[in-house]
């Protein structure tokens, strides 16, 4: 009987530490899946993929390896569970690509919601960096190496796991095998979670929008980004009603509170809905929701904050997790590559039936 296949395989890029958006789209689930014992989590951290538009700079990638490493350790991921490994160390994941980009037409690429999105956030224009261009390619490749079924992303990767998906689908047709699998997207269970907007009420919470919380947040820099968040605008006075719908601070309060927080920080509302009932017909104020939401926020992040707090007093024990854990990686990866190539026809060296035809 074949084994069932519970690999996962997800990741960050490492431009700077993880903010609230990774916690609640990808990192909080990564944790609950790893300690189910059930699955076989590979992590990465993808410095290739960073790369794609930090060329020019690429200290930032590197100060920011063990920055994501302390955040992946600090809300719950751990080394003997999960791997945790380094994207431009395994060589599968360089070669890969090369394959796979003779399968996808550059149509296809910009047809791809996710990266048009990108493109615009970060004024590309005509200045595209190939490599960024290509990234739902590494992407597949990524999530093929280690024959993963599913991926742990927000709703806004979809796009990217259905071009994988693509890709595999090619790729076994072409070649006639079924060596690749075809990745499943595992999405938050908070709906409102799928996408959580930035401090400013933008679409998506951002490192390069500035518009983040982070999850290394000290408490006083915690507490000054939620009382400046930005709310509803026609909410001038305590009196007058508001709108809870695509404002921020309600956003959050029904991604992050529970009943419990109302019995401990604000008893005089059961839940949430009462909470929004009152506001949207007017005599709450903005001030008062906030002071609300720090309340739910620090108590949520503070255990975080200082489990990150004892990682980051021994850097090299962090590189050592991170190299054990790319060595196994490796080995994982390198064992579909050359399935891959076998698949091909390119594996000329260890290929008996091309030995056999043309050289002897």
């Amino acid at each position: 009987m074949e084994k069932e296949n519970n690999i996962i395989l997800t990741g960050d890029r490492p431009t700077g530490a993880l903010h609230l958006g990774h916690y609640v789209g990808s990192l909080k689930k990564r944790v609950q899946l790893q300690n189910t014992g059930k699955y076989d989590a590979f992590v990465m951290i993808a410095d290739l993929q960073a790369l794609t538009d930090n060329a020019e700079n690429p200290e930032k990638i590197r100060q920011n390896i063990l920055e994501v490493t302390l955040d992946y350790l600090a809300v719950g991921l751990e080394p003997d569970k999960t791997n945790l490994f380094v994207q431009s160390h395994i060589p599968a994941l360089t070669e890969l690509p090369m394959y796979y980009s003779n399968l996808v037409t550059m149509s296809r690429l910009e047809r791809n919601p996710t990266i048009k999105q990108e493109i615009k956030m970060r004024n590309f224009e005509r200045n595209l960096p190939v490599g960024f261009m290509t990234y739902p390619i590494s992407q597949a490749a990524d999530i093929t190496a280690f024959r993963a079924k599913y991926v742990p992303v927000g709703e806004d990767q979809l796009p990217m796991l259905e071009q994988a998906r693509e890709i595999v689908s090619s790729f076994n047709r072409i070649y006639k095998c079924d060596i690749l699998v075809e990745p499943e997207a595992i999405l938050p269970d908070n709906s409102t979670c799928n996408r959580l907007v930035g401090t400013d009420g933008g679409t998506k919470m951002s490192k390069s929008l500035g518009n983040c919380i982070y999850l290394k947040d000290d408490e006083k820099t915690l507490k000054q980004k939620i009382m400046s968040m930005y709310t509803d605008p026609t909410h001038i006075n305590v009196a007058d009603p508001g709108h809870t719908e695509g404002n921020p601070v309600f956003i959050y309060l029904e991604a992050f509170s529970t009943d419990e927080h109302f019995a401990e920080y604000l008893p005089e509302y059961k839940n949430l809905a009462e909470m929004k009932e009152h506001y949207e017909r007017g005599g709450l104020g903005d001030m008062k929701c906030k002071k609300f939401l720090n309340c739910v926020m620090q108590e949520m992040l503070a255990p975080i904050r200082t489990r990150r707090e004892e990682f980051a007093k021994d850097k090299g024990e962090l590189l050592n997790i991170l190299k054990k854990s790319t060595e196994k990686a490796r080995e994982v990866s390198d064992e579909t590559l050359a399935q891959v190539r076998r698949a091909i026809g390119i594996d000329y060296f260890n290929d008996a039936e091309f030995i056999e035809k043309f050289v002897k």
